[in-house]
């Protein structure tokens, strides 16, 4: 891993875990052991480090969609979950859930980027839906992106809510979106 990729992980923990606000340059410098002007060279500003973390999670999806990309829309879905069920392993929260309460206090170049990743799940899991109750895998009533909108709310929310009431109610709300997507017997 390059420094810049090891300040990038930090940054991201450190985001997930304590809140964009809660950290500085020192609290990475003094974590991986380098300078707070090593930080600097890569990231002039935190903006920039925030800008950048969002990035990674963006190419993380990328290869994501990639990788499943001629899947069925169930297995594209449940890579999706897998996603939350390994923030919820990690104790962590969503990088979306997590900057959105920082929302009010970010920079502009934060918001927009965390926008473009925001609308970049959004349309990645309404074009599942769709595929997914064209193909008579899922069934539901409202639109596609209202549900999609449900399904990722629903997973940002227990990944957070799950750490007060315990794994149960997560693998709950987990199995529920894909018990409910399943067509219903006539």
């Amino acid at each position: 891993m390059t420094t810049r990729e090891i300040i990038i992980g930090k940054a991201d923990e450190f985001i997930r875990n304590k809140g964009y606000n809660a950290f500085s340059f020192k609290d990475i410098s003094n974590d991986i052991g380098i300078k707070t002007a090593s930080i600097h060279y890569h990231f002039p500003t935190k903006s920039d480090l925030g800008v950048a973390t969002i990035k990674e999670h963006v190419v993380r999806y990328e290869n994501l969609k990639l990788k499943v990309a001629n899947e069925s829309p169930l297995v594209k879905l449940e890579a999706f979950l897998a996603i939350h069920s390994q923030i919820k392993l990690e104790n962590k929260v969503c990088i979306v859930g997590s900057l959105s309460t920082d929302l009010n206090t970010l920079d502009e170049t934060i918001k927009t980027e965390l926008q473009i990743f925001a609308k970049l799940v959004i349309e990645w899991i309404t074009e599942i839906l769709t595929e997914g109750k064209e193909l008579k895998i899922f069934d539901f009533e409202i639109t596609p992106r209202t549900k999609a909108l449900m399904v990722i709310t629903n997973m940002v929310a227990i990944v957070q809510l799950s750490r007060l009431t315990g794994q149960d109610d997560f693998e709950a709300v987990k199995e529920t979106i894909l018990t409910e997507l399943r067509p219903k017997k006539q």
